[in-house]
């Protein structure tokens, strides 16, 4: 089928009605991207498997997942043909499509959940999901035509918020064998945007399959440490193919792991805390095996931690500087216990302290015009603090334009000010409430 481009969608439509209107924006620009976000954490989408290192060579999405954001309104409007995994194309490795490209998780046709965690839980309209045909191309890029593009499941939300993590059942295809691929999209109710994610899922062929694989054998664990053990086990085989692990304490789920490696080094165990370890197979229908032998650990008392963590690498400033604030970025540390939070320097001035999980940090606030030098030091639960990562920044001019507001006639070329950046606007309109600069990319570019 031939896709009407979101403009032209639009521009048809008000002009039947007798009103001009533009176009809504197409992507939230950065000032709402640092805040907004989700991803589908299970079934694991493709950017999520990205950031845990089970698909590689993905590009900047392994620091945010859960920014995959553009115009909703898909299938008529939306991300173009050819980006739909990328959410428009700001991150371009999530387009690149193959039969083996990308990791895939086990799936069986019927009743599934899916679960959404967010890092701002804005307020939703819905959640809609749509399947690749039974007869799609694995090896074409991924386009409207290979989708389905009647929902197979619909969620409506009614414009409330949901909690960060948001669980619900779709009833998925029972007539889909082998690779196939869900778009998940989150439609938020109070922008113009929606969060777009791919999901990579594998189907089983022929037959249903009720066998399930032999149990694993020989799992053993080494290298116990306080809060750290490592187990490891020999495969289980499987009538199709084992396609993860699943390891337990008891009869406590404490993780599931691809099928290789046959090892798993645990962390955030509890000190002088007797565990007894097993371990099952499962396959791509579900199927679980009997459990491994059982392996018993007491790990040892904690010691006293006096090695800091390494220095944050990788510090460096996302997009330009406004006249008022910077946007910090950096790469995880390492620690012998675990990194529990980052602290934000200006100069030798604490600005704030993050989690051990949050790697990006806006500083706000600042005067125009000035050279500010940054850091950024990790730290462990013992309060052990790391070198420290700097890096420079000049904040830009003041703007001279004039401030937005509504109810005014802007020309194109015309320039505004907007949250401390200026703007350009694109074509003639009035502006209403709602279309500030910053929701709406078709009517003002950043200068």
């Amino acid at each position: 089928m031939t896709v009407v481009s979101s403009r032209q969608f639009i521009v048809k439509a008000l002009i039947a009605s007798g009103f001009f209107i533009a176009l809504l924006a197409c992507m939230t620009v950065l000032a709402d991207r640092v805040s907004a976000h989700g991803y589908v954490d299970s079934p694991g989408s493709r950017s999520i498997l990205c950031k845990q290192g089970l698909n590689t060579d993905c590009g900047n999405i392994i620091y945010e997942p859960q920014s995959l954001e553009t115009l909703k309104g898909f299938p008529a409007a939306g991300p173009a043909d050819g980006q739909i995994a990328s959410a428009g194309g700001l991150y371009p490795k999530l387009d690149e499509q193959s039969s083996t490209r990308w990791s895939k998780v086990a799936m069986t046709g019927g009743q599934q959940t899916f679960t959404w965690k967010f890092t701002a839980n804005h307020a939703t309209s819905k959640f809609h999901y749509y399947i690749t045909k039974t007869n799609w191309d694995p090896n074409a890029p991924l386009t409207r035509n290979q989708f389905d593009l009647t929902p197979f499941c619909t969620v409506n939300y009614g414009g409330v918020q949901p909690p960060m993590t948001y669980s619900h059942n779709c009833n998925v295809p029972t007539d889909r064998t082998g690779y196939h691929v869900i778009l998940a999209v989150w439609d938020v109710s109070n922008t113009v945007n929606a969060f777009y994610n791919a999901i990579d899922v594998n189907f089983p062929s022929g037959p249903a399959d009720t066998q399930a694989p032999t149990a694993p054998t020989s799992l053993s664990a080494s290298n116990v440490g306080s809060t750290t053990a490592t187990l490891a086990w020999s495969a289980a085989t499987d009538n199709n193919a084992v396609a993860s692990y699943k390891i337990y304490n008891g009869t406590t789920l404490l993780a599931t792991v691809p099928a290789s490696p046959t090892n798993r080094a645990l962390t955030g165990l509890t000190s002088s805390t007797s565990y007894s370890f097993r371990v099952t197979a499962v396959d791509a229908a579900g199927n679980e095996s009997a459990a491994s032998n059982i392996v018993n650990v007491t790990t040892t008392a904690v010691a006293v931690d006096t090695a800091a963590p390494s220095a944050p690498p990788g510090l460096h400033i996302m997009n330009t500087p406004t006249s008022t604030s910077v946007w910090l970025m950096w790469s995880a540390s390492t620690d012998n216990v675990g990194v529990t939070g980052y602290r934000i320097y200006r100069g030798t001035t604490l600005l704030a302290t993050v989690s051990g999980s949050t790697l990006d940090y806006v500083v706000n606030g600042l005067t125009p015009s000035t050279a500010y030098a940054f850091s950024v030091r990790a730290i462990d639960a013992a309060g052990n603090q790391s070198a420290a990562s700097n890096v420079n920044a000049t904040t830009a001019a003041a703007p001279t334009q004039p401030a937005w507001a509504a109810g005014v006639a802007y020309t194109t070329g015309t320039k505004v000010t907007y949250n401390g950046v200026v703007y350009e606007c694109r074509q003639n309109h009035t502006s209403i409430a709602g279309w500030e600069p910053a929701n709406v990319a078709s009517l003002w570019k950043v200068v």
